[in-house]
């Protein structure tokens, strides 16, 4: 496994959750926002499936395990401040609980 950022390591030593945004590495198309804790990020980067913290649940969640709707890791990135990670995924079925294709369906188009 590749050495963390000194700060991603100084958040997660400190307990914080740290958003991770995960990308349709095709399309290109924002998919949904989640968040990662250090056990999650780990599993990630050694299963290549995207496993996020449930906050409401307070458990890890693997994309999928239920659904079927897996998120196959290709790259991962930090953001410079090291608060957000961007995942480039190869996206089964739907990224979203609601069956969209992503979470960010509902547009507001400013005038």
């Amino acid at each position: 496994m590749s050495k963390l950022p000194a700060a991603v390591a100084e958040r997660f030593a400190a307990g914080e959750l740290i958003a991770a945004i995960a990308q349709d590495a095709e399309s290109k198309d924002v998919l949904m926002l989640a968040w990662m804790n250090e056990e999650s990020l780990n599993l990630t980067l050694e299963t290549k499936r995207a496993t996020y913290w449930s906050r409401s649940r307070n458990s890890l969640w693997v994309k999928g395990e239920t659904s079927g709707h897996f998120q196959d890791v290709l790259s991962l990135s930090f953001d410079c401040d090291s608060d957000s990670i961007l995942l480039l995924v190869n996206q089964t079925g739907a990224a979203c609980h609601t069956g969209e294709r992503s979470c960010f369906h509902s547009e507001i188009l400013i005038p």
